[in-house]
């Protein structure tokens, strides 16, 4: 196989650094962090107000529940409209509310016991409190 030929390409890089060059290494550094929070900040914001239940399952199964309950506790949880506010956050506000260990604050839930307090949590399930 034949290999091109590169051609050189002008380089600017100190044109365009031009504006750097003033910065200290502390400063250079705090740009560096506030730009890749400029990136990545329409993600974070994107990820907190979207989810799906295929997201919460996983969420579920990561804090110990098996694929069934997560799949009982996911369905629970959409059906009094609190999805957005992530199924693992609802078990935790939950199990803080019951005093009870997570797993079984879950299966507490998924018997239907303990969500007079998630709903009081969250606005009685409106979506105002967090």
């Amino acid at each position: 196989m034949e290999r091109k030929a590169l051609t050189e390409r002008s380089d600017d890089f100190a044109q365009r650094r031009q504006h750097l060059d003033a910065l200290d290494d502390e400063q250079l550094t705090q740009r560096f962090w506030k730009l890749s929070e400029d990136v990545v900040k329409p993600l974070v914001d994107l990820a907190r107000g979207h989810t799906s239940p295929s997201i919460e399952r996983s969420v579920l199964l990561r804090m110990g529940f098996s694929g069934e309950e997560a799949r009982g506790l996911v369905q629970a949880v959409e059906d009094r409209a609190l999805l957005g506010k992530g199924a693992g956050h609802v078990v935790l506000v939950a199990s803080r509310a019951l005093d009870l260990p997570v797993r079984e604050t879950g299966l507490a839930l998924m018997e239907g016991r303990g969500w007079e307090a998630v709903e009081a949590h969250f606005d009685g399930g409106g979506g105002k409190g967090c």
